[in-house]
């Protein structure tokens, strides 16, 4: 199902943010600079990352983009299809719930093993 990516330019945050997920998603989450989209359930990108990711995006659901709050900031975002967006001043616990919500609408929350059994 994927590992949780980082791609953030603030590596305290991002190292910060790893820690609590590691401890609160059942996914390996991993720090990168240049995340793969292919092989995530969530990539968590900044504006600098995100700008660096192929336009159009293949899978924006798999996104979810830490901003300013400011109207161009959100512009990109909505242009890019990127629907999770948790702004910078936000707590971390904010940005915690968009990233595990992520991996819930995608399905990638559980395996097909975990799902518990119909009793027949």
């Amino acid at each position: 199902m994927g590992s949780i990516q980082l791609a953030l330019s603030d590596a305290a945050k991002a190292e910060t943010l790893r820690g609590v997920l590691s401890r609160s998603a059942q996914r390996d989450v991993v720090c990168v600079e240049i995340p793969d989209l292919a092989s995530a359930c969530v990539v968590v990108v900044d504006q600098a990352h995100l700008a660096g990711l192929p336009q159009p995006l293949p899978q924006p659901d798999k996104i979810v983009l830490l901003a300013a709050s400011d109207p161009d900031s959100l512009k990109e975002a909505w242009d890019a299809g990127v629907s999770s967006v948790v702004s910078e001043q936000d707590s971390l616990n904010t940005l915690v719930l968009a990233i595990l919500s992520v991996c819930l609408r995608t399905g990638a929350a559980r395996s097909k093993d975990s799902l518990p059994q119909t009793l027949g």
